[in-house]
């Protein structure tokens, strides 16, 4: 069942396990954004991940398409490769697709952005952080409204939302039908009531997780199979009690009191 809808905030959740996608549906948020890989900023999913967070979850599933860490300026295969993503996701039961192209001069790619537009039809397309490395935030804010995209993922071009809120505020407020703006990076409990009043967002992006150590008794501290040191024995998930907290902290911000059940709303854009 749906979250009941009380009030225009909408949370969403970036995720990479079922795990995390179950404590963010439990803890209140209205949508998932599903990666693997966050280390790198997140990339796209596998088929297996998408299948199974979208049999465990009733909240919407939205799923990265980035095919590699690294920029944002892809080649031809790597754009194949792309649209070959989108169709798995949408065979299997996303609700929207999130990603983003660069041009070599930092400016938002339309064409190659238009053309993913036109393959994750019917559904609708996030702008992912590409845009917060993007040249000029407001040219490539009307850059991806041409392209067709629906919302961007934006820190303002700063590390943290909370440094690029002046820049968000003024993203928010832009003339015109613009695409809907989602705060992101760094937000959590103790800042978003600040942020929104400052910005005026509507949409907010948090990962919200807490360390989980292994559950192996045997390990060898010695041998890493990644590039951080140590993560083989224990891993970042979602915490929901982080999640709720959250909510009650953006309720706050807008005069309001969770009850047990609520939820913020999520309303059409």
């Amino acid at each position: 069942m749906a979250p009941e809808l009380i009030e225009e905030v909408i949370l969403e959740v970036c995720v990479d396990s079922v795990d995390s996608a179950i404590a963010a549906q439990r803890g209140g948020a209205h949508r998932i954004e599903l990666c693997s890989n966050l280390l790198e900023g997140g990339i796209t999913p596998s088929a297996g991940l998408i299948a199974a967070v979208r049999s465990a979850l009733s909240i919407d599933l939205y799923v990265m398409i980035r095919p590699r860490g690294g920029d944002f300026c892809y080649s031809s295969d790597e754009v194949e490769i792309m649209e070959r993503d989108i169709q798995v996701a949408k065979d299997r039961g996303a609700n929207g697709i999130v990603l983003g192209t660069l041009r070599v001069d930092g400016t938002v790619d339309v064409e190659r952005t238009r053309h993913l537009v036109d393959v994750s039809a019917p559904l609708e397309v996030t702008f992912h952080r590409a845009f917060d490395m993007s040249a000029d935030l407001f040219r490539s804010l009307r850059d991806v409204r041409e392209a067709g995209v629906r919302r961007v993922l934006t820190s303002g071009g700063k590390q943290t939302a909370a440094d690029g809120a002046e820049v968000l505020a003024g993203l928010v407020k832009t003339p015109g039908v613009v695409p809907a703006i989602i705060a992101a990076s760094g937000i959590n409990e103790s800042n978003v009531s600040a942020l929104i009043e400052k910005t005026g967002v509507r949409q907010v992006h948090a990962t919200l997780r807490s360390m989980v150590p292994s559950q192996m008794q045997h390990q060898n501290g010695g041998v890493s199979m990644g590039g951080s040191m140590g993560m083989e024995y224990q891993r970042l998930v979602v915490d929901e009690n982080k999640v709720r907290g959250l909510l009650r902290a953006a309720l706050k911000a807008r005069g309001l009191k969770l009850k047990a059940g609520q939820h913020l709303s999520l309303e059409p854009d």
